[in-house]
């Protein structure tokens, strides 16, 4: 019986992923795909950018997490300390986590889950990273009280998750083709809580944008920014973020000391091109490193011979490259290749084709 249901769920995931939906769309379809047949009392899924493995994006289902509980599970996604988050399970590629299979000492050290779970009446939660060759694009967080998740339900959810991370890798590849928004850069200093200090005026404009998603989005990817820098030995850290609108734009943070001594953080905000995203395009099309390689050559204007003698190979296996390169994006020259993957600016809006 699991095994048809889950043969059924991928079919309705893959026809969802043709239909050319936007990624917020995608999800929350699915979403209401997977509930048939796995019920929860909450669920978010989770947009995850591959490179940098920051949530970009997220979509919850029909009953909502309380606002107030937002920032504990911002708090606990982006410190280091906490157990089982998405990035942590993405690097140790652990595609699933069962609340009810961790250890007795993980549990209750879990802010999630002593923080927000519990106080809600929630006792069981299941974690499932969306993964499509090797690269993290989502994951989704699905909450319950009572029962605990089967078996037969990870088994499913573990049978769906490659098919959504298609999907959902397709909706991406055709989203950061588009043009920048043209919304201006924007500065914002926040305390060391994340808390907002003061702003440019464009700011304004980049919350409108988030909070046409949820009210409270801005806020709450300020604390995400905020909890980033702390976690991070740097002092840095970055995130790509994705508005209600389907455009992106990339949000840089890193510590920032005043005149008294007060740890303050110093926000960039700024629209994303088409050449900033091209990491990302050359993952969504499923390149191999090589290849990724060889197009970032391409993009530069390098010859041939000048990419074989700099990747040490031969202008032969160059050529091989770049005909896989072709054949997987769907271009016949190095041309086409190019405008695939940096549109420009000024380009005429027109209507994007999931391939």
């Amino acid at each position: 019986m699991w095994e048809e249901r889950a043969y059924h769920a991928r079919r309705d995931v893959a026809d969802l992923a043709a239909s050319g939906l936007g990624l917020s769309d995608l999800h929350a379809a699915a979403i209401e795909r997977i509930g048939r047949d796995v019920g929860t009392d909450l669920t978010c899924w989770a947009a995850i950018d591959p490179e940098t493995l920051v949530i970009s994006t997220m979509t919850s289902g029909a009953t909502r997490i309380p606002a107030r509980y937002n920032s504990l599970l911002a708090d606990a996604e982006y410190s280091a300390d906490q157990p089982h988050t998405f990035a942590a399970m993405a690097r140790r590629n652990e595609l699933v986590m069962r609340l009810s299979d961790v250890e007795l000492g993980e549990k209750s050290h879990s802010a999630r889950f002593q923080n927000v779970w519990r106080p809600l009446g929630m006792n069981q939660e299941l974690r499932v990273l969306f993964v499509s060759d090797g690269a993290c694009w989502g994951a989704a967080g699905m909450v319950r009280g009572g029962r605990d998740f089967t078996d037969r339900e990870v088994e499913y959810l573990t049978t769906v998750a490659p098919v959504v991370a298609g999907a959902t890798r397709l909706a991406v590849r055709s989203e950061v083709a588009r043009r920048p928004s043209g919304v201006r850069p924007a500065i914002v200093v926040l305390s060391s809580h994340g808390e907002l200090r003061s702003a440019t005026p464009e700011a304004r404009q980049w919350r409108e944008r988030l909070e046409e998603i949820e009210p409270g989005r801005f806020d709450l990817i300020m604390r995400i920014l905020a909890r980033g820098v702390q976690s991070s030995a740097s002092g840095g850290f970055r995130a790509r973020i994705r508005d209600a609108r389907g455009q992106w734009a990339l949000m840089q943070a890193s510590t920032l000391i005043d005149g008294d001594g007060d740890d303050q953080i110093a926000v960039t905000i700024d629209a994303v091109a088409g050449e900033q995203l091209t990491g990302m395009l050359l993952t969504a099309y499923g390149l191999s490193p090589r290849e990724r390689e060889v197009c970032q050559e391409v993009i530069a204007g390098h010859p041939t011979t000048h990419i074989a003698q700099h990747l040490y190979v031969t202008p032969n296996t160059v050529q091989d490259h770049l005909k896989s390169v072709f054949a997987k994006m769907g271009v016949r020259s190095r041309g086409e290749l190019v405008a695939r993957l940096q549109p420009r600016a000024d380009a005429p809006e027109r209507a994007t084709q999931v391939i």
